[in-house]
Formats: C-alpha cells, structure tokens, sequence
C-alpha cells in the first residue's frame, strides 16, 4: 500500500470520527463539558484510533489491535459506570457510538471504505433521528406490530421455503411466483396504512403510490381501494394514489422492453410515454381537485387490519387462475394467439408478458405486432385495475380512477395509431 492510499484511509477514519462526534456533541451541547462522556475531540480521536488499529493489523496481526480494542472497550465501561453513578442515565447509545466510530476506522484501514463510509452515515443518521424514532414508537400501536410481524414471516420465514418452480398444467403454477403476490398485497397494504399514519394521507398516499407502482400497480389498487371502502372520505386521495402507481407501471414496462429488446422498447416509447404522461396529468388534475376540498376529510383511515391478508390469498388464487388459463391459450393457438395470450396476461401481470413478448420480437414476432401486443396487455390491465377500484373501493374512488385511465388508454391508442 503507498503512501497516498494510506492516507487516504486514514482520513476517511478520521472523518467519520469527526462525523459522530459532531452528531453527538450538538445532542451534548447543553451539558457542561467536563460532564460528557465524549465530545467532537474524542470522538475524531476514537475513529484515528481505529483507523490505526485497522493498519497495524495488516502487518503486525490481529492480536495488538484486538488487545488495543479490549482496552479501549474497558476504558468506555469504566467512563460509563462514573456518569451513571453520577447522573443515573442508563442509556449506552454514546458508548456504542464510539465503539462504532473504532470499528468503522479500522474497517476503513482495511480497505473496506464505502462500506465503513455508508455505515458511518447511517449511524450519525440514526442518531440524529432519535426524537422522530420515539415518536414514532410512540403512535404505535399493539395491532399494527403483530401485523408487522406477521409480514415479517410470510416473506422472510415462509417465501424462501417455497420451491422456484412451476407445477401443475404447462407448469404454470409457481409457489414461490404466487406466495410472493401474496407478500406484495399485504405488504403494500401495511405500507400505505404506514404511509398515511406517519405522514398523513395527503403526502402517505402519494409515496405508496408511487413506490407500489414500481411493485405491482395492481396489488396496489387493491390495497388502496380496500382502504377507500374502510373510510370513504379518503378516496379521493387514494384515486390519486392508484392512478400514480398506474402511471409509474408504464415507465416500468419500458425499462423492462429495453433490457431484453431494444428495437421493441424504441417502438413502445412513444405509446407508453404518452400514456405515462397523461396519467401523471391525471393524478395531477385529482389532487388538485381534492385540493379545494381537503378541509372535509381525516388524515387517517381507522382500520385494525393494515395486513388485508384474506385479501392478499385471494389476490394469489386470481393470478393461479390467470396463469393457467394463459399458458393454455399459449397451448392452443401458438403464435397467432399473441394478442389473446397479451390480453389474458394483462388481466393479472404485465410483466411477465412484456418480457415474454421482449424475447421473441424480431424471430418469431414484428416489431410492430410486439408493440401492439404490449400496449393491448397494458390497457386490459388499466381497465381490469379500474374495475378492480369500482369493485372493491366503491364509486368514490372507481369512477375517479377509470376516468383518468379511459383518457390514458385513449392517448395510447391514438400514439399507436399514429406511430
């Protein structure tokens, strides 16, 4: 290692030390300084320390910086227990702080630089958001976190038991493929009751929108209109969140295209850009409708049930459903059935017949046909996404969203037309 490098780990060390110790020293800022147990200095001093250790430790061995470490460890738990005798505050977060600060330096050292860099920042991050955290927490309340957990076992305990596979007629039926809707539905359910609940409807609904858009647009509707039906007043927001997550989903098809068929995502960009645009002006003209009118609806929806799992199995039968019946019209009339098999697919995915339609464009299939195909799929899933709305959330909310799509899916099919 030259000079340069060496340097330039030491300093990052150094610099992530200065970055705590600011962070905890305006927390501090009010306590005189003999009584603190680390300020900007020690904390910059902890993080060279580190980043020393980290660099002896590449010619000397572990063990001088593990006993370094010991000691420092040692001196920190003695300086602890002198200010909790004095004060009689329990809390260990400055101590593990300069703990952290040691590590990440010699982390640092090592080589390990981003990685020491980002955990630096997300540390100081954590720290800095100590009072919204606890508020946070605060607003919690006891059905909200068993449906946190629950969430937590049906993707992280249950998803990767599941084989990848497909099973039953043309293998169409995949647990792993399936479950994993499950998941989607119900989590994106959870996370816009999160949503709302933090930041309010206004602002929850519109960031659940978008980021469910770019997950599935559907589950996302779905969700949003099983809260519109809990709380009718808020369906005019959650329009506007539906119809934002339905926009998102035409810019996402376009990224899928161009990763497998460049020729076909040129060919889409025009139709599913315009489409794209015209349901952003939507969401656009519906918030500022509900704009006029905020003043008449909550800012929460009072629902016990954020999880919506009944919902989220039936959503999974309704796609196995799908996916048979796709792969049999696949069975039956090969490729002149590609706008029929489009069409079927958009009723539950668009992106799994974007990519199927990607692949065989130019050998099998026109570019201009594949085009065509993709911009059917979409619109049979715009329409089924309307109904769902109507369905599911009432008129409040279906007729607002099958608005705003019925002058989407008339400006892609006049772009089509015209391309």
């Amino acid at each position: 290692m030259d000079a340069l490098e060496l340097f330039r780990r030491i300093g990052l060390a150094l610099a992530i030390g200065l970055l705590f110790g600011v962070e905890r020293g305006w927390q501090m800022r009010e306590t005189p300084s003999g009584a603190r147990v680390a300020g900007v200095r020690t904390f910059a001093l902890s993080g060279l320390l580190g980043g020393f250790c980290g660099w002896l430790s590449l010619s000397a061995g572990p063990v001088l910086p593990g006993l370094i470490f010991a000691g420092f460890a040692a001196l920190i738990v003695v300086s602890y227990r002198a200010a909790a005798r004095r004060d009689g505050d329990l809390g260990i977060t400055t101590e593990i702080a300069l703990m952290l600060a040691f590590t990440l330096g010699a982390a640092s050292a090592l080589g390990e630089m981003a990685l020491a860099a980002a955990g630096g920042v997300a540390a100081v991050a954590l720290l800095a958001l100590k009072a919204t955290l606890h508020r946070w927490v605060e607003r919690l309340r006891q059905f909200e976190l068993i449906a946190a957990i629950e969430l937590a076992v049906l993707s992280v305990v249950m998803l990767p038991l599941l084989p990848d596979r497909g099973f039953g007629p043309f293998s169409a039926l995949n647990p792993y493929a399936l479950w994993w809707a499950v998941v989607l539905v119900a989590g994106l359910s959870f996370f816009g009751h999160v949503a709302i609940r933090v930041a309010g409807a206004r602002l929850g609904v519109l960031i659940t929108g978008v980021l469910g858009g770019l997950a599935s647009s559907t589950a996302t509707t779905l969700a949003f209109a099983r809260l519109a039906r809990a709380d009718a007043a808020l369906a005019p927001v959650l329009a506007v969140g539906a119809v934002l997550a339905g926009s998102v989903t035409f810019l996402r098809m376009l990224v899928l295209a161009s990763a497998f068929n460049g020729a076909l995502a040129q060919a889409l960009a025009a139709p599913l850009g315009v489409m794209a645009a015209a349901g952003f002006a939507g969401a656009l003209v519906l918030r500022l409708a509900f704009s006029r009118g905020a003043d008449r609806h909550p800012d929460t929806p009072e629902t016990e049930n954020p999880l919506e799992l009944a919902t989220a199995l039936k959503f999974a039968v309704f796609l196995a459903v799908v996916a048979v019946g796709t792969a049999y019209l696949n069975q039956w009339f090969g490729a002149a059935g590609v706008y029929l098999a489009a069409a079927l697919s958009g009723v539950g995915d668009v992106d799994a017949v974007t990519i199927s339609i990607a692949r065989m464009t130019g050998d099998d299939l026109a570019t201009g046909a594949a085009a065509g195909a993709v911009v059917l799929a979409v619109s049979v899933n715009s329409a089924v996404k309307a109904g769902v709305a109507l369905v599911a959330g009432g008129a409040r909310i279906g007729l607002r969203v099958a608005a705003v799509y019925a002058a989407v899916l008339a400006a892609g099919a006049a772009t089509l037309w015209l391309v």
